[in-house]
């Protein structure tokens, strides 16, 4: 198949369209390009595959809750959840899912890998839908491609949907939703954005806000700007609403470390009245934490064949921090990565290939043990990057391709191109399927 080729003339002219979508506003971070005009073309085979392991990462995730849950004791002897994540947990009856995103990695072997999921808060969805639909209307030819992100906000919105009527004692033909999201943060404005636009053409009615907007209202309501809800769409990271606790032993305490007290009763009592239904339900708490890819391993024994079988194939080997013999894992930085509980998108990652052994022994030391696991590194197989007149190779960019979840179905691709660890400064690319 000959490259495909787009009706943008230059990295300028895609940009204005991009703003002229009036929803992503930055092509550019820190002077760089943020956005690649050149498509991922990924063959149907390798998209199925991708979409395949999702699902089944999907699947062992629900038997971590249905696991965790009917062992309580876990929380504290395993995750040493604080007593406000294990009020989120428990409140949740085990529930975690709406929409999710796996961070995967293709191997030169073959093999996929999972770097992450995304359970709490996934964002990168209007890059998602946007970089895809406005990058494939200027292909000059699509005859043999198609857009797999086509139909994800009906499948976003059905969703949420199914989610209220499973939930609430009595559905409303028109139910109000609140969008609770870190109003003070620039950084998913254009998610949120997205997500007011989608759900108004669904039918639903929209509020917007912070946490501390929601308040308590007559006959077990929730309510926002004196609204009740019917729906609280959380875009507010579940660490957030409970006590937040330094991972470093020589860090500072957070300026604001109390849980939000006020307003997880509010939304609990709401929802266990079944008032309310959340998407995410508040159990992703659990799913989240990144000790989750630890338990695995370590109680592999408890899990059903498949889900066995699934952990050695998509999981790399994880222990948490508390249970290595630190010498050894000081002597082989070069095998292992460094993971915080709760950090996301690169945030609290040191890859020990590319840190200094003095770096490394001196983040070893200072990691507070409980909150941090050890992941076994795995080369990625890296996409070429051609540029001059003679093509030579000038760079390689490591792709994570970010595949949605969405009530438990693989519903989309976002794919980030790196050069070392997926972070903000990663470059985002259309995706399109062979």
């Amino acid at each position: 198949m000959k490259p495909l080729q787009s009706s943008f003339l230059d990295y300028a002219s895609f940009a204005v369209a991009l703003q002229h979508t009036c929803v992503i506003s930055d092509p550019w971070v820190e002077g760089e390009e943020r956005f690649r005009i050149k498509p991922i073309v990924l063959e149907s085979s390798v998209y199925a595959k991708l979409k395949h392991a999702a699902e089944d990462i999907g699947r062992l995730y629900d038997e971590i809750s249905a696991i965790v849950w009917s062992r309580p004791a876990l929380l504290d002897e395993f995750f040493h959840l604080t007593p406000y994540q294990k009020l989120m947990w428990l409140s949740s009856s085990g529930r975690w899912h709406g929409i999710a995103r796996l961070d995967l990695f293709l191997l030169a072997d073959g093999r996929i890998q999972m770097c992450e999921m995304n359970s709490d808060t996934p964002s990168g969805e209007a890059e998602t839908v946007l970089l895809n639909d406005l990058c494939f209307r200027h292909l000059l030819d699509t005859s043999g491609v198609r857009n797999p992100n086509q139909g994800f906000a009906e499948r976003f919105c059905a969703m949420v949907w199914s989610s209220y009527q499973a939930s609430v004692r009595e559905p409303q033909s028109q139910p109000t939703i609140g969008i609770v999201y870190p109003t003070e943060m620039p950084e998913d404005l254009s998610m949120i954005v997205l997500y007011r636009e989608w759900l108004r053409q669904a039918g639903f009615i929209i509020v917007a806000g912070s946490p501390y907007n929601l308040h308590s209202m007559a006959n077990a309501r929730v309510g926002m700007f004196d609204t009740p809800l019917d729906i609280i769409l959380r875009h507010y990271k579940t660490d957030w609403w409970g006590e937040r606790l330094p991972v470093w032993r020589d860090a500072d305490d957070f300026p604001d470390p109390a849980p939000l007290d006020r307003e997880l009763r509010a939304l609990i009592g709401a929802e266990l009245a079944g008032m309310v239904t959340v998407v995410n339900p508040l159990g992703a708490v659990l799913t989240q934490n990144k000790l989750t890819m630890a338990f695995v391993w370590q109680h592999i024994n408890l899990f059903s064949e498949q889900a066995q079988t699934n952990i050695r194939r998509y999981v790399p080997e994880t222990q948490r921090l508390c249970d290595s013999n630190i010498l050894v894992i000081q002597s082989a930085k070069n095998e292992w990565v460094l993971k915080s509980d709760y950090g996301c998108e690169g945030d609290e990652v040191i890859i020990g290939r590319f840190a200094t052994q003095e770096q490394w022994e001196v983040c070893l030391a200072m990691a507070v043990p409980e909150r941090w696991i050890v992941q076994r590194f795995f080369e990625v197989m890296p996409e070429e990057v051609k540029s001059g007149n003679e093509g030579t190779s000038n760079q390689q960019l490591l792709p994570n391709y970010g595949v949605y979840l969405v009530g438990g179905s693989a519903s989309g691709i976002y794919t980030r191109l790196a050069r070392v660890a997926t972070d903000y400064r990663a470059i985002s690319a259309p995706t399109f399927i062979l």
